[in-house]
């Protein structure tokens, strides 16, 4: 079962971009090469978006691949499918890695357990239910990502199909 997403390179520092463009080449089986332009919320930084199409697991694989990069922003979103939900992934070298399952509207759902938990946390003091929610619908994510994701409006975005062998 195939489905498909997008790669938005929010900002990467140049050295990082052909490496980048290997990595995501690794995960899809086929040669990468993006339209970097120049972020202007963080000068000196890079940006870049790619649709991807491929197997399910994908933007998983493709944000494990790039979440060893300590200065990147990145996130990579994957659509539902007949056998899967969608998936969104952001990271950011200040909050590292956040991922959640999305419906075929592109809402955040949150599993029964991790609301349990929250829940739970909350009850004993541990913490203020707000707060867990908030976490876990990747606010302190999106708020860092937002000015990124505004300054990319209308930059080139290049369709790869992964390469199955």
């Amino acid at each position: 079962m195939t489905t498909r997403g997008v790669l938005y390179v929010h900002s990467a520092p140049r050295a990082l971009c052909p490496h980048i463009e290997w990595a995501v080449a690794s995960v899809l089986g086929g040669r990468v090469s993006l339209d970097w332009t120049r972020q202007p919320v963080a000068p000196g930084t890079w940006r870049a978006e790619l649709s991807w199409q491929g197997e399910v697991g994908t933007a998983s694989r493709l944000a494990s691949a790039l979440r060893g990069c300590r200065l990147l922003r990145f996130e990579v979103t994957s659509e539902p499918c007949a056998t899967s939900e969608g998936e969104r992934f952001s990271c950011t070298p200040e909050l590292g890695i956040y991922h959640a399952v999305t419906g075929m509207h592109g809402d955040i759902m949150i599993p029964e357990d991790r609301l349990r938990a929250a829940a739970a946390r909350a009850e004993r003091g541990e913490s203020d239910l707000l707060a867990e929610i908030t976490q876990l619908l990747g606010k302190p994510w999106d708020d860092e990502l937002e000015p990124f994701r505004h300054a990319g409006e209308g930059a080139p975005v290049r369709w790869l199909h992964q390469v199955v062998s």
